[in-house]
């Protein structure tokens, strides 16, 4: 059934700060919303400046912003008075760094998923949830395909090898999202869509953005992974695709279900070799593959989150997404991903995140 969203209420973005969601509140403002941002330190300059930056530049949207955590059970019902649309951008993105994955991901993503969706419960005007789901909802490993009768990843197909001691990242958002149709479930006035993005790229707003995507192509061009890189395949998608597939979510009388949005699953050398055609050899690009029995013992130099059982299990492995639903009940049309890669290092050579050798 078609659900009218009447666009002239406020808006509420959850993690307004983040990386994505700094695009959605441009996006809406730019389309004359007013949007409640909700932001876990009001006096943080490095959350609260960009956004302002963002609303100044709007024609005609205007920006609110409030305090609200994912463990505060009770934070996000000021924000969410008069909203008839809730966009739940907040979960925490870090793949390493932490001692305990339980209280890093996997207790913020999936109680902070409950939190906001209970304010939801005891908000009588929203209409719709968009929640930022992740592929890692859908899929866990490379090797996951071997197994998938359809040879690629779509919507019906959900994480089952991810686990709080095996890419407990992506285990938290599954079992988040699980949360959020449970919850969804439970109820019959609001309407559940979720976008489920790849890795993201692209520009971002504010040069304090920090996320794992960021971080590889950071790494990509600095030398870390140099002279060469594992031959993984990722999926990857443009930030600004990203925002606009959470607005078509938010507006379209039909949306509802899952949407995969990603646009291309390049190796990380093929991602080195786009970025060589448009930038000289002043940077240390990774020059070829890892074979896969090295890898399994040099990876932890590279990187101290990858272990044995994530080479084995993706290294060498082909990965396909299906993105059709995504252009067809969103409207969806993709930025070139070369050009993604070509923005966002840009990007980080303008910001001096990468330099010359």
């Amino acid at each position: 059934m078609d659900q009218i969203i009447d666009k002239t209420k406020p808006i509420m973005v959850t993690g307004a700060s983040g990386y994505i969601a700094n695009w959605i509140v441009k996006l809406l403002l730019d389309a004359g919303c007013t949007v409640h941002g909700t932001v876990r330190n009001l006096d943080n300059e490095k959350s609260v400046g960009p956004l302002n930056k963002i609303a100044s530049t709007a024609a005609n949207g205007t920006l609110k912003l409030f305090k609200a955590d994912l463990l505060d059970k009770d934070s996000f019902d000021a924000a969410m008075q008069g909203c008839e649309v809730v966009i739940h951008t907040a979960s925490p993105f870090i793949v390493r760094g932490f001692k305990d994955a339980q209280e890093a991901l996997i207790r913020p993503a999936v109680e902070g998923t409950g939190n906001v969706l209970a304010a939801v419960n005891r908000t009588d005007s929203v209409k719709r949830v968009v929640l930022t789901s992740s592929v890692a909802a859908v899929m866990g490993d490379n090797a996951d395909l071997t197994t998938n009768p359809r040879g690629c990843f779509t919507e019906e197909d959900w994480n089952f090898s991810s686990s709080v001691n095996h890419q407990p990242y992506s285990y938290s958002k599954f079992l988040a999202e699980k949360e959020a149709w449970k919850i969804h479930h439970g109820q019959s006035r609001w309407r559940l869509v979720t976008i489920n993005p790849s890795m993201v790229a692209g520009p971002a707003l504010t040069q304090s953005s920090a996320s794992t995507s960021i971080d590889t192509l950071r790494k990509l061009g600095s030398g870390r992974l140099w002279p060469a890189v594992p031959k993984i395949h990722l999926g990857w998608v443009d930030v600004r695709d990203v925002a606009e597939a959470h607005l078509q979510a938010a507006f379209r009388p039909d949306a509802e279900g899952r949407h995969i949005v990603s646009n291309g699953e390049p190796s990380m050398l093929e991602i080195t070799q786009m970025l060589k055609k448009h930038f000289d050899q002043g940077y240390l690009f990774p020059m070829f593959e890892l074979p896969k029995v090295l890898l399994k013992w040099v990876a932890w130099i590279i990187d101290a989150s990858v272990t044995p059982k994530f080479i084995q299990q993706n290294a060498g492995y082909p990965l396909a997404f299906d993105n059709s639903r995504s252009k067809q009940r969103l409207g969806l049309e993709y930025h070139d991903l070369e050009q993604t890669f070509v923005d966002h290092f840009q990007q980080l050579l303008d910001d001096g995140l990468v330099r010359r050798k």
